[in-house]
């Protein structure tokens, strides 16, 4: 890729109207699954949609999409190197998963991975973009500060699953953002795994892991509950084999990504 950049630097991406940081205090809440499927709403909805991997030590996007063995090719811009997004469901898609070993462990330290980070977003060919779904690595490390530092006109999503844990974490994701060094917007919440539905009895919920959780983050945040995604066994089966939730035919994982995408069109062009 292209030379070293400073890690305060901004980048400035003129040609994308809307950047969603999609985060979440800790792994295990399906915050991939929701990154995936929403850039999928919104490019079924007729958005120019990227969507960017930026878990550099457990890219799962590649996986989700079923493109692990793809590599971007690159063209040339002036003495640089430009690579080209690879493109499924209608998104553009690039991932540190691309660009090595999907068996090798990446042992970067902060600055290092950092930087990586930032030329795989600033030596990216994203063309002209309605909205670029950046799916942030768990946590508030250094990454995920790098990024929002250098990403200073994004938006924040938080996902969580319904537990007291994960609402903690979420909020401190959350905090992480809003802190003065950062300022970044937190647009809303989003709650996964919220009860399990049988195929079988579509009108029973069961709260597997607790409930209200979203809403109370929401509320601290005093922000919104922008969705509710249930959890059924489509979900993992569709996901393992790289398939969009919307090629299973089932209206109740549909609809709470087609909410979803109508909701943040909304809040963004509203903002």
């Amino acid at each position: 890729m292209g030379k070293q950049t400073n890690v305060q630097d901004e980048i400035k991406l003129d040609n994308v109207k809307h950047t969603l940081l999609i985060s979440s205090g800790k792994g295990g809440v399906g915050k991939s699954t929701v990154a995936a499927n929403l850039a999928i709403s919104l490019s079924r909805e007729g958005y120019k949609v990227g969507l960017l991997d930026a878990d550099l030590y457990g890219p799962s996007i590649p996986i989700l999409f079923d493109i692990e063995g793809e590599h971007p090719k690159a063209k040339k811009q002036g003495d640089d190197d430009i690579m080209i997004p690879i493109e499924k469901y209608g998104v553009k898609i690039m991932s540190i998963g691309f660009l090595m070993n999907k068996e090798d462990a990446v042992i970067w330290r902060g600055p290092m991975a950092s930087n990586a980070l930032s030329q795989l977003i600033t030596y990216t060919d994203w063309g002209e973009l309605d909205y670029l779904i950046v799916d942030m690595p768990p946590g508030t490390g250094d990454i995920n500060i790098t990024l929002a530092q250098k990403l200073k006109q994004s938006k924040a999503m938080v996902v969580i699953s319904p537990q007291r844990l994960a609402v903690a974490d979420g909020l401190k994701a959350a905090n992480m953002f809003l802190h003065k060094s950062l300022n970044i917007p937190v647009i809303g919440v989003v709650e996964n795994m919220s009860y399990f539905t049988p195929v079988k009895h579509p009108d029973e919920k069961y709260y597997l892991f607790g409930s209200g959780g979203g809403e109370q983050l929401a509320e601290k945040l005093q922000s919104e509950l922008l969705a509710q995604v249930p959890l059924i066994q489509d979900v993992s089966e569709y996901t393992d084999k790289g398939k969009s939730l919307f090629e299973s035919g089932n209206e109740m994982l549909q609809k709470p990504f087609e909410n979803l995408a109508n909701t943040l069109r909304d809040k963004l062009n509203n903002q």
